[in-house]
């Protein structure tokens, strides 16, 4: 849920399945294939020929396909290999502890701010973010020190109580007796855009489940896709967030998903945890 919008318009803050067969068609020949005259052995031959390239091209294929796993040495599965980074998990330790529920401690690396940024994103799109009290913690714990009060103020106006009334939310940012607010957030990837070492500019590119579950609810839970533009700054030993910014998808189509009902919504948010990130 973007800063300012109900569920369902978030806009720009800034800015098959089957088995995999590959059947082989061999030559025809003339007679009966079932069982006529033997075929002379040039025909024979033939066949033989035909059916060893198409294996020998069926495995150089394989191989191609399979090409980059081997010597460490090839500067081709090198090449190979660092183009597939972007999308590899680091196996760095994302953070060292955490302060009020959010994790903090991020290295001072690009790794480190990756994984501040993802974890921040999870952070400023939640359910705790629409409620006063904790919205408070949150920006003085996220934020650096001389932005506070200009974020504070920028979401207070964002989540104002017209806004909480649409979508189904007392002035505290508490559901009504039998719903669940739910605004849960999953980063699926991490970009740096501009580093050094003490700033950076990290693209989140995250999914989220967002909506109120309840029988009488208004604004049911559904799915969205965004990317958000994180700009941190190192301050007090660990990246904080200067500014940031949504924009809308990439978004996949839709999968042909069985929709759950509202209870079964509200029992997984509060039966499932979420996750600490890491690049």
């Amino acid at each position: 849920m973007s800063l300012g919008d109900e569920h369902g318009s978030r806009g720009d803050d800034g800015g098959y399945g089957g088995s995999g067969q590959t059947r082989t068609r061999y030559p025809d020949s003339a007679g009966d294939v079932y069982g006529g005259a033997r075929r002379g052995g040039r025909s024979s031959s033939r066949s033989l020929i035909t059916v060893v390239g198409v294996v020998v091209l069926l495995i150089a294929a394989i191989a191609f396909a399979n090409r980059g796993g081997g010597d460490s040495g090839s500067s081709d599965g090198g090449e190979e290999r660092a183009e597939a980074a972007p999308t590899a998990a680091s196996g760095e330790r994302p953070v060292q502890s955490k302060a009020g529920g959010i994790p903090a401690g991020f290295a001072q690396d690009e790794q480190g701010a990756e994984s501040a940024a993802a974890n921040y994103s999870v952070v400023l799109v939640s359910a705790d973010i629409v409620k006063p009290a904790r919205r408070d913690a949150i920006v003085q714990q996220v934020f650096v020190a001389d932005k506070v009060a200009e974020l504070k103020d920028r979401m207070d106006k964002a989540y104002s109580a017209e806004f909480l009334r649409n979508v189904g939310l007392d002035e505290n940012g508490n559901a009504s007796a039998g719903q669940t607010y739910v605004s849960r957030t999953m980063p699926v990837g991490t970009k740096v855009t501009d580093y050094s070492e003490s700033a950076a500019t990290v693209e989140v590119w995250c999914t989220g489940v967002f909506g109120t579950a309840g029988d009488d609810s208004k604004n049911p839970v559904s799915n969205d896709w965004f990317t958000m533009t994180l700009q941190l700054r190192w301050a007090d030993g660990d990246w904080k967030v200067d500014n940031f910014s949504q924009k809308d998808g990439p978004a996949p189509v839709n999968g042909d998903n069985r929709v759950s009902p509202s209870d079964e919504i509200s029992k997984a948010v509060e039966e499932y945890g979420g996750f600490t990130y890491a690049r």
